[in-house]
């Protein structure tokens, strides 16, 4: 009797931490929005308060700082005891975005791109020589093709820029966050419209489980 007594106080002490736990407040690329969602429902991640910029800045990486230094100082307003994740990577700051994270005191997902981290900072170093000619889509990308890589670049009104753009492109490698028949579809068609041998490979979510869960 006294094994079950203290298995059920223990067991009422961990619900008891999770109900009063604080907020964790991620802070992060509208890009991330579904996999970050995902990754908190499936490992019941209820403290993680999500709060995402817009995704667009991943065409715009001068913006990203100036929007986290907004959302942040908004963030502490409400919830001064708060903690606070920034879920981007470097993503084209040129070491701005650690320069700010270290003087407003936050932590950020580590590496240089989502690429990165999605596949894991590690392995995705140990392929880069191999993998130096790839333009990379997520699943993001992949559903986003059009309005992220295309339309920016102009590509559906002057199509014959395309080997101007990605000339010194080999191959399109689909990071695959989920295994979605319909986005591996779009992903080669994107491959087909951008003249690159296409590959798929099966990431899961990586780093970013692994950082939210240690949150």
């Amino acid at each position: 009797m006294n094994v079950f007594r203290e298995s059920d106080t223990a067991q009422a002490s961990r619900v008891a931490e999770r109900t009063t736990a604080k907020k964790v407040h991620v802070i992060a690329c509208g890009a991330l929005a579904r996999e970050i969602l995902a990754v908190c429902e499936a490992s019941g991640l209820s403290h993680i308060d999500l709060h995402c910029l817009p995704a667009i800045w991943h065409n715009h990486p001068e913006r990203i700082v100036p929007g986290l230094e907004k959302a942040i100082a908004e963030t502490r307003t409400e919830d001064p005891d708060g903690r606070i994740f920034v879920a981007y990577a470097d993503c084209g700051t040129g070491g701005a975005l650690d320069v700010f994270c270290e003087k407003a005191g936050v932590e950020r997902i580590a590496g240089p791109h989502c690429y990165s981290f999605f596949v894991g900072n590690d392995a995705f170093a140990a392929r880069w020589t191999d993998d130096l000619t790839a333009f990379f889509l997520t699943d993001f990308l992949a559903r986003q093709f059009e309005a992220f890589v295309i339309e920016p670049l102009g590509l559906d009104r002057h199509p014959e820029l395309r080997d101007m753009y990605f000339g010194h492109y080999r191959k399109l490698i689909y990071l695959a966050q989920t295994e979605d028949a319909d986005l591996q579809r779009k992903a080669e068609e994107a491959a087909r419209k951008l003249g690159l041998a296409y590959e798929y490979r099966f990431t899961g979510y990586g780093d970013l489980a692994a950082d939210l869960k240690r949150l």
